[in-house]
């Protein structure tokens, strides 16, 4: 299965909200909908691949879900690095056979979430990759997903350039 069969049918509308600025509402009678990208990665790609693939397909509509933060640049960077470390430590300790990721943003953090891994979250002795991600995060947790692993979540806040 590609990213592109697995996205959800909403992401366009969702990036469409972002688009058009902060505060902005849905269409009469359409419930608010969270700015977020899904994707989900079947088992037949090797932890690299899996990497690859969520990174990039990341990549192409970060922009558009990011319209309008402050800094985006430096809040894209760090998504991006945060997003890398997650997916190649839960691509490596996978439970299930899909690898499911999800991006959203509220304005003020942008808040990656990445499952399910076979065990509770390393610590960054073991997994160095982790320091990167507790450097540009501002919170991350797990909790139990549905296939009996860990969901691991990061918090990448969204400061101004005055800040």
């Amino acid at each position: 299965m590609t990213i592109s069969d697995a996205m959800s049918p909403l992401w366009v509308s969702s990036l469409h909200n972002a688009a058009v600025g902060q505060g902005a509402g849905a269409p009469q009678g359409m419930p608010d909908i969270e700015n977020s990208i899904e994707f989900l990665l079947g088992p037949e790609g090797t932890p690299v691949q899996s990497l690859r693939r969520a990174r990039g397909f990341v990549a192409k509509v970060l922009p558009a879900l990011l319209a309008g933060a402050p800094n985006v640049k430096v809040v894209e960077e760090a998504t991006l690095a945060v997003l890398t470390e997650l997916v190649d430590v839960t691509a490596r300790h996978r439970v299930s056979v899909d690898l499911s990721g999800r991006v959203s943003y509220d304005g003020d953090h942008v808040l990656i979430t990445v499952g399910e891994m076979d065990r509770a979250l390393p610590s960054s002795e073991e997994e160095p990759g982790l320091y990167i991600v507790h450097r540009l995060t501002d919170e991350i947790g797990q909790y139990r997903g549905n296939d009996a692993g860990y969901a691991t979540w990061a918090s990448v806040p969204v400061r101004s350039k005055a800040r």
